[in-house]
């Protein structure tokens, strides 16, 4: 999957835990991308089996698409905790490196980081 097709699945599933229903409008309105762009991006989810739509428009993730955004969103909030604890930057820098990193970094690199702020947590 591309990383932009993880960024909707991430979007999707924090918007669905904020207002508990999610439509098109609502990502778009969230990313800032135009309807045309969301709407096919949506169709595209739904036809690799990550999302459903139902009939009043509300996006569900299917298993498959839920599994993939949890496994997004971890890597997300960990890598910028780790980026704000062991670098020092702000939280806005944070975010927006994670944002970027969470779609390249190797799952064995995440592993590494996630037992080494595992460590660091249990010192404390």
């Amino acid at each position: 999957m591309y990383e932009s097709g993880e960024n909707y699945l991430e979007t999707i599933l924090i918007l669905k835990e904020k207002q508990g229903m999610v439509r098109s409008v609502d990502i778009a309105r969230a990313l800032n991308f135009s309807k045309p762009s969301v709407s096919r991006a949506v169709g595209i989810l739904r036809e690799n089996g990550y999302i459903t739509v139902e009939l009043n428009g509300e996006i569900e993730l299917t298993p498959k698409g839920q599994e993939k955004a949890d496994g997004i969103y971890e890597r997300h909030r960990l890598l910028t905790e780790f980026l704000q604890r062991v670098s020092g930057v702000s939280a806005e820098i944070a975010e927006e490196d994670a944002c970027r990193m969470e779609h390249i970094i190797s799952e064995d690199t995440f592993q590494g980081i996630k037992r080494f702020m595992k460590q660091e947590s249990d010192l404390i």
